[in-house]
């Protein structure tokens, strides 16, 4: 039996909406006693958590979305690319997170996010280690304004000058304390824009990359990278944005797949070869913070710096990229 099949908009989708806001993200086994509830209040009997079925949940943000849809707001699903859950998020269609941080955070707090964002993208995203996550301590070092580099600071500028809601005055941004900045990443965390990894490393929700995606494109993806390379990257598979995952042994190659992806992909294909250079496909060659050990460069990097290998500290990412 189908539950909340309705196609009309009423009370118990705007509850399941309420419900959506009070939290940043819900996945169907968090959605299914929330749904249960609503449903059976609205049907007057008792409905079980293990009644509700994906179709039921699709069925709910169908209607819900056809409803919100002119106030910009969308719920949306990603795979979780570490638990393969899938992850429903409702989102702002029109304004970028950072934007949307702008009523919460202060426009210091938002340059620091920025900060951390570059770190992620530009500092510990290259050819060799595309690691894209930063360590407590990076994160730490981040809230000084002066340990931004050159390319970090132009992208930053680019991104305030582009976007006039977050806050900023146009004045030289502040410096944040260290309590202050590991204050931010843990209300980051809290409210769901980034989570901890398995190496307790900082890195994007899906949440985040549902929100930013845009936003990422166009601040990382552009001509002003003189090797022409793309930082944000995705799936062959599911073509969503890839943080965590594998990549072609062929480093110029721009080929890249989510674990998950992987084997249905190359079963489809019936071949282990790279689909865009035919290069054999190890799968040894990763995406996110495996990748500071997952190549002969950075073993010994890692090696050197204590085998903390959460994205390190600027100097030591040089030396992986010397």
């Amino acid at each position: 039996m189908s539950y909340g099949g309705e196609e009309t908009y009423n009370d118990s989708h705007r509850a399941f909406l309420q419900a959506f806001m009070a939290r940043s993200t819900m996945t169907l086994d968090e959605a299914k006693p929330v749904l249960a509830a609503i449903s059976s209040v609205h049907e007057n009997r008792e409905i079980l958590p293990a009644d509700i079925t994906s179709s039921d949940l699709t069925t709910w943000i169908s209607t819900i979305n056809s409803a919100i849809s002119p106030l910009d707001l969308e719920i949306r699903s990603l795979t979780h690319q570490t638990s393969q859950a899938r992850v429903f998020a409702l989102v702002n269609t029109t304004s970028d997170a950072l934007t949307q941080l702008a009523t919460t955070y202060t426009a210091d707090e938002i340059a620091f996010v920025k900060r951390v964002l570059d770190a992620m993208f530009e500092t510990n995203n290259t050819a060799r280690s595309e690691a894209m996550v930063v360590s407590g301590m990076q994160a730490v070092q981040l809230a000084k304004v002066s340990g931004d580099n050159g390319n970090g600071r132009r992208r930053e500028s680019r991104a305030l000058a582009r976007e006039d809601g977050t806050g900023s005055t146009g004045g030289a941004a502040q410096p944040l304390s260290m309590r202050e900045a590991e204050s931010v990443m843990e209300r980051l965390v809290q409210e769901g824009w980034l989570e901890m990894s398995v190496g307790r490393n900082y890195m994007l929700s899906p949440r985040a990359l549902m929100e930013l995606r845009t936003w990422l494109v166009d601040t990382y993806n552009d001509e002003d990278d003189e090797a022409g390379n793309e930082r944000i990257k995705f799936c062959l598979a599911c073509k969503e944005i890839i943080t965590v995952g594998q990549r072609c042994p062929r480093r110029q190659c721009p080929a890249r797949l989510h674990d998950t992806c992987a084997p249905r992909f190359f079963r489809t294909q019936q071949s282990q070869a790279c689909p865009t250079c035919r290069t054999e496909w190890t799968g040894e060659n990763f995406v996110g913070e495996r990748a500071f050990a997952g190549s002969s460069g950075n073993r010994g990097a890692r090696r050197s710096g204590g085998g903390g290998g959460g994205g390190g500290d600027s100097s030591s990412q040089q030396q992986m990229d010397g």
